[in-house]
């Protein structure tokens, strides 16, 4: 019996992703990192530096059973709100953690290079620093090997700086030490061909009849206009047709389409780089 995987969300936080100032690095990173590891991401959503509008979010998330990554926000600057936003979601106090007061105290010996008024704990800037550490009560830091400033997890949520250098990492380690029990639950993959001159409407029954005999696959159509620039059958108007699901679910189901296909009339071509 094909098991269940976990959904699987992500939450960019901030102004400079909407602004296009920055593009979203994390993604991309996430997708692949579940690739290889036989998952899929559920769902995305991107927000600004808006506290009411992050504290929604995080409320209907934290409500459900997913597994979410949250990335930015979780500095110490005015447009930092991630860590009150978790903690008003859930109804609790940011406290400073325990551990991360060490590895940020550690943090600041490492920049101060013996300079005496640089290590003192107890200076404003220090005490800024500290903030960092600050999470809603019942969080588990997350450890970051960059820079020992540490994110951290409240309900299957884990909360990351917007440096992709740092989440990148902070997410691999998530996963693989908190979460291998769902790799390759169902090595989820995706399939395709091309079919030249299709029509969208004459394959969607097909399509439905697909979905209906071979669930839970899922089949997708991603039609094109051409280009000339490549060439052959992607020179002009064609349609990539395919399925995603479990792989052994997936094999057939993609044999089944393309005789489909074929017995509609049409030509299909194998995928090519």
């Amino acid at each position: 019996m094909t098991s269940i995987q976990r959904g699987i969300g992500l939450i960019v936080v901030g102004d400079e992703i909407l602004s296009g100032r920055r593009a979203d690095k994390h993604m991309p990173f996430l997708i692949e990192l579940l690739k290889a590891r036989g998952m899929q991401i559920s769902w995305a959503e991107y927000i600004g530096d808006d506290p009411d509008r992050i504290t929604a979010t995080l409320k209907r998330s934290f409500a459900t059973d997913d597994i979410v990554f949250s990335t930015g926000g979780i500095g110490a600057t005015p447009d930092d709100h991630t860590r009150a936003c978790a903690a008003r979601a859930l109804g609790v106090e940011l406290e400073l953690h325990p551990e991360a007061k060490v590895l940020i105290s550690r943090r600041i010996l490492e920049m101060a290079e013996g300079d005496p008024i640089k290590s003192d704990l107890s200076t404003p800037d220090s005490m800024q620093r500290f903030r960092m550490g600050e999470f809603p009560l019942g969080s588990v830091i997350i450890p970051n090997n960059y820079n020992h400033i540490p994110g951290f997890r409240v309900k299957d949520h884990h909360f990351l700086p917007g440096f992709p250098v740092m989440a990148g990492p902070m997410m691999e380690w998530t996963l693989d030490t908190l979460y291998s029990d769902q790799f390759h639950l169902n090595d989820f993959v995706e399939r395709s061909f091309i079919v030249p001159g299709a029509i969208e409407a004459t394959l969607t029954p097909l399509m439905e009849v697909i979905e209906r005999d071979f669930p839970p696959v899922k089949v997708f159509s991603l039609p094109s206009v051409g280009d000339p620039s490549r060439g052959g059958i992607y020179a002009s108007r064609h349609i990539e047709l395919g399925v995603k699901g479990p792989i052994e679910i997936v094999e057939r189901s993609l044999k089944q389409l393309r005789h489909g296909v074929e017995a509609l009339g049409s030509i299909t071509f194998d995928i090519t780089p």
